[in-house]
């Protein structure tokens, strides 16, 4: 039975700082929010296994086979050739593999991430009186924003381009919190989800909903334990009573794949992607970013391509984040980069500003290329504002979140940097070219990539791709 190497992939939150008016400082040493239940090695197994079929069609006596040796079928997608089962022995599953209709079987791994950090004292809290959807400028800390007025998003609100709540973009992470007061509203509870299920954690068995039920009883299952999702998500949609987003009237749907203890499996990103191309997502956003090892991952690769493009052949754009290691992906011969390298989707870059007067500007080179950001002119179709040096992009900080408590006694944004950050301006720009060109993925990435400011000169950067995106010039208002 063929199984993963192990994966490290990065989720794309580097660093928290304050919400201050005075030049920053570097007084406060960074600490680790949490540790992860693993450690560096591996592969760690989930305890479930994948499952491709030889056809679009769930083998006949696939369900029998799985229930009379003690397994059960965690999910299925017949027309992606795809399924997930937990509670099989690797014989059981090596049986499995030999039956009609099973093309492989492969043990599913858990994705290790990093642990976010944060500036211990540096969240502070925002009026609850404000609310401005409709004039997103007027966010209270908009002033700090300057990733949004850098991709002139700004310039988009004022033409009228806020969104549309009939298009959906689903935010496959750590989850969101819909009580924040810039997302109440903006998330759809009827589609959101939480796929992490029932997983081991170096042999202990995991459930997060269960945390959500001890912690925050009547929440629901989807909601956002760490910090990320919903930073993910307010920058691509929010309310703009703390923080603006790059529209304000965008569906959201959040999509549970990684748990708040840094861990994601591997089954459930699949199954996230594949959730969201059958319940009616426009676009995608997937701030998580890293590379792993071509060399006998085969299978992994074709269970990624495999999945993203049944998503794009049912008119989904799927946007993922760079990643953060610094990597040149033109010359990293045998790694993989999850996911620039499955041609489905729209990888972003991050760029920042590398220095600032205050939180408040000014800011100096604000198209710089992140220091930690991947890059390659293979890989690279766009980049956007992700934060540099000690400069970061504010969003919602989840008031459920495990992870930074202060997040959880009031309205609070974060600051935090990543390719993960940079995702989700290109998402938000998207979703403004579904209203106009409707769910054409090819269409979609091309005019993101046609209106693209050419910082770095005409042609494809490495560092930029196309360009760093252009909101305002994708919605076609200059």
């Amino acid at each position: 039975m063929r199984r993963f190497a192990a994966l490290p992939l990065a989720l794309a939150g580097l660093a928290l700082t304050a919400c201050q008016d005075e030049p920053l400082v570097p007084r406060l040493a960074p600490v680790a929010v949490k540790p992860s239940l693993i450690t560096s090695g591996g592969p760690y197994y989930t305890g479930r296994h994948v499952i491709s079929f030889n056809g679009a069609a769930e083998p006949a006596g696939f369900r029998q086979f799985v229930a009379d040796h003690g397994g059960q079928v965690e999910w299925s997608s017949p027309a992606a050739g795809l399924a997930a089962v937990s509670g099989l022995s690797d014989a059981n599953a090596q049986a499995l593999a030999g039956t009609p209709g099973i093309a492989a079987v492969d043990a599913d791994e858990l994705i290790v991430l990093e642990a976010p950090q944060v500036l211990a004292d540096q969240v502070e809290a925002v009026s609850d009186q404000v609310e401005s959807p409709t004039n997103p400028a007027a966010a209270f800390f908009f002033a700090r924003q300057w990733n949004l007025r850098q991709v002139q998003a700004n310039t988009a609100w004022a033409a009228g381009r806020l969104g549309s709540p009939n298009v959906s973009v689903y935010i496959l992470d750590s989850g969101i919190d819909p009580s924040h007061l810039d997302l109440q509203g903006r998330v759809d509870g009827t589609r959101s989800v939480d796929l992490l299920g029932t997983f081991t954690v170096s042999g202990v068995s995991f459930t997060e909903r269960d945390t959500v039920a001890k912690y925050f009883p009547g929440r629901p299952a989807y909601t956002d334990l760490l910090f990320h999702g919903t930073h993910v998500g307010a920058t691509v949609s929010s309310n703009a009573v703390a923080a603006a987003g790059v529209t304000s009237m965008t569906r959201l749907v959040a999509v549970k794949v990684c748990a708040y203890l840094n861990v994601c499996p591997f089954s459930s990103i699949l199954n996230g992607v594949l959730y969201a191309a059958d319940n009616g997502a426009d676009v995608v956003n997937m701030s998580l970013g890293g590379n792993f090892s071509k060399a006998g991952n085969g299978r992994f690769v074709g269970l990624i391509n495999k999945t993203f493009n049944y998503a794009r052949s049912r008119g989904v754009t799927i946007v993922v984040s760079a990643g953060n290691s610094a990597i040149d992906m033109d010359h990293d011969g045998n790694a993989y980069k999850t996911y620039c390298s499955t041609p489905a989707t729209v990888c972003v870059a991050a760029t920042g500003p590398t220095a600032q007067g205050s939180v408040n500007g000014p800011w100096t080179n604000p198209d710089a290329p992140a220091t930690y950001t991947n890059f390659g002119r293979s890989a690279i179709n766009l980049a956007a504002p992700g934060g540099n040096v000690n400069t970061f992009v504010w969003a919602a900080c989840s008031r459920t979140s495990l992870v930074i408590p202060l997040c959880r006694t009031g309205t609070f944004i974060v600051g935090a940097q990543g390719t993960s950050m940079a995702a989700p301006h290109v998402s938000g720009a998207a979703a403004l070219l579904v209203e106009d060109l409707g769910r054409n993925p090819g269409l979609i990435r091309s005019r993101l990539q046609q209106t693209a400011d050419n910082v770095a000169g005409n042609g494809t950067s490495p560092f930029y791709g196309k360009g760093r995106v252009n909101v305002a010039r994708a919605a076609g208002v200059i």
